[in-house]
């Protein structure tokens, strides 16, 4: 994975050697020399004029792809992560930076210089998915954790959570859509599976009889059961996709079988079913 360098590696002593310096990937070395010998960009402040002046030019995007797969491309500003597993097309980001994530082209799609990084970021914080998230370098704001935790139930479609995330024991940033239609092959991850069997589930649950939560915030843990719902814990506000909010809990049982006739709720169809994970 990507690794911003770290406070104490400066991109100067890089400029010295054809090597990478101690603490700098080839990466993150490339970066140092088209910057020109800028201090280590930690994302503590913008760059300075002088580089932006005399380095950027000379800045060329570098992709890498993890072993998991996910694309890594590191701008001027910022770098940008994609993760196609978790993608769901929706088509967010090549509709609203068409410049910065470029549809239908061979080889790299993604520009993080094509668009102020602000506008980039927005559109990293309005994947609802996750398969897009991004670090600044500029010294602008990192992306936070909702100050209200929600869940979407999205029609005919997955979950869309929005909130600080734990899922199956491990932290999974701000953002996740999860299937409830019980066909994807990337569990609990959607996979727009759904769309392929044709599954059919309202976004409109009815509202329930709930009162406000003393908090909305903090950590939500999700434990996907074994052949079974997702287990959730944590304050959580549960929204219809027009945005209503149709209940307000602290932990739920959420179907994930595509069968309960109480969605979004389990209601043991699992075992009815025979569903397995």
């Amino acid at each position: 994975m990507h690794r911003i360098p770290a406070a104490n590696t400066t991109c100067d002593e890089q400029a010295e050697t054809d090597t990478p310096a101690a603490g700098l990937t080839r990466r993150e070395a490339l970066r140092c020399a088209a910057l020109g010998g800028v201090a280590a960009a930690t994302g503590a402040a913008a760059l300075p004029a002088a580089a932006q002046q005399a380095g950027t030019a000379k800045l060329a995007e570098i992709t890498e792809v993890t072993a998991e797969g996910v694309e890594v491309v590191t701008g001027k500003r910022m770098v940008v992560r994609f993760d196609g597993k978790r993608c769901i097309h929706t088509r967010v980001c090549v509709l609203r930076q068409p410049e910065v994530f470029k549809a239908n082209v061979k080889g790299p799609w993604i520009d993080p210089d094509a668009a102020d990084a602000e506008e980039v970021a927005d559109v990293s914080r309005n994947c609802a998915s996750g398969a897009i998230t991004h670090t600044r370098l500029d010294g602008g704001p990192q992306e936070a954790a909702p100050r209200i935790n929600t869940v979407t139930v999205r029609e005919d479609g997955p979950y869309a959570f929005r909130a600080d995330l734990s899922i199956d024991g491990r932290p999974d940033g701000f953002r996740a859509t999860l299937c409830r239609c019980g066909a994807s092959a990337n569990k609990p991850y959607c996979d727009s599976s759904h769309k392929k069997v044709k599954f059919t589930a309202t976004g409109e649950p009815p509202t329930q009889d709930s009162q406000p939560l003393a908090q909305r915030g903090g950590q939500l843990l999700i434990e996907p059961q074994k052949d079974g719902p997702l287990q959730v814990t944590g304050n959580l506000e549960i929204t219809a996709g027009s945005g209503r909010t149709t209940d307000r809990v602290a932990g739920a049982l959420l179907c994930r079988c595509g069968a309960s006739a109480n969605k979004p709720y389990c209601d043991g169809s699992h075992e009815r079913i025979g569903f397995k994970t």
